[in-house]
């Protein structure tokens, strides 16, 4: 089963165009989008499983320099 979500993520200040650059390196990583609000950049992230998903969330965006918090959600429709 494949899964989908979109990662909403807190940047530290003036970082955002950094963070979107390096996250589109990552596998899975579909689509980046500079965003106003209180998220800085959304990326929507394919899957094969959740196992997988978890594993580009943590080990992954959020190990990516200048990123301070994430929020992950999972597309259902």
């Amino acid at each position: 089963m494949s899964v989908e979500a979109y990662v909403f993520i807190e940047c530290e200040h003036a970082k955002s165009r950094e963070v979107m650059n390096d996250l589109l390196k990552i596998g899975g990583v579909k689509e980046v989008r500079i965003v106003t609000g209180p998220y800085d950049v959304i990326a929507l992230v394919a899957a094969s499983n959740f196992k997988v998903l978890g594993d580009v969330v943590i080990s992954k965006i959020q190990a990516v320099k200048s990123v301070k918090r994430t929020l992950t959600n999972v597309i259902i429709e």
